[in-house]
């Protein structure tokens, strides 16, 4: 049996990125495709509890060094615990983020640590997700959904709407470096209209 199908979602902070993951695992089981839908930081148990320590808190809890090294060690953990296992039995996963988001976050928008970032996921890592949808939305209609939505978990967006736009930027270079695997959506329009698009792209993409 051949490897499953690994696709990602990327986007700043309230641009609807997590919401489209669910309605396009939704999308996909309805047509019979045996799909793990799935999240970073997180996604198994021991990286849940990594999670918390990165996303509550206050924003300048952490360096953006250490930031890495544990995003890197929940990352290693879902890979192990959670991703491969479907992926060999065949299963589509889809992930809401991967390792762009440490690319974008700690490796372009808080610091210039991109060669650090890149060379931890190499040793650490290894895999690319086989499709990523960076959902792009304008920061400012971002940053108040995700600050409305008082989860909690609102860490990078306390960092502000300056951090955001950075964010953008930074995922936007990203697909354009990358167009063998992104393709970038719109997400400033009704969720049912982003999530054809995003079904019609992974389809169309088989």
């Amino acid at each position: 049996m051949r490897d499953g199908r690994f696709i990602t979602f990327e986007g700043i902070d309230g641009s609807g990125k997590s919401t489209q993951a669910r309605l396009l695992h939704a999308a996909l089981t309805a047509r019979g495709v045996d799909a793990v839908l799935t999240r970073e930081p997180g996604g198994a148990p021991g990286a849940e509890d990594i999670r918390r320590l990165l996303v509550e808190g206050d924003p300048d809890r952490w360096s953006p060094e250490t930031e890495i090294l544990l995003f890197t060690a929940a990352r290693r953990d879902h890979l192990e615990k959670t991703i491969e296992p479907a992926l060999v039995k065949g299963k589509t996963v889809v992930s809401d983020r991967f390792a762009d988001s440490t690319r974008v976050y700690q490796g372009a928008a808080r610091g210039e640590l991109r060669e650090l970032v890149d060379r931890l996921h190499e040793m650490a890592i290894g895999r690319e997700p086989d499709m990523t949808l960076v959902i792009d939305m304008e920061p400012e209609e971002a940053l108040r959904r995700g600050l409305a939505r008082a989860s909690g978990e609102d860490r990078f967006e306390d960092m502000g709407l300056d951090f955001q736009q950075r964010l953008r930027e930074g995922f936007l270079t990203l697909a354009h470096d990358h167009p063998d695997r992104c393709r970038v959506i719109d997400g400033n329009r009704p969720e049912d209209a982003v999530a054809g698009d995003v079904l019609a792209a992974v389809l169309g993409s088989e």
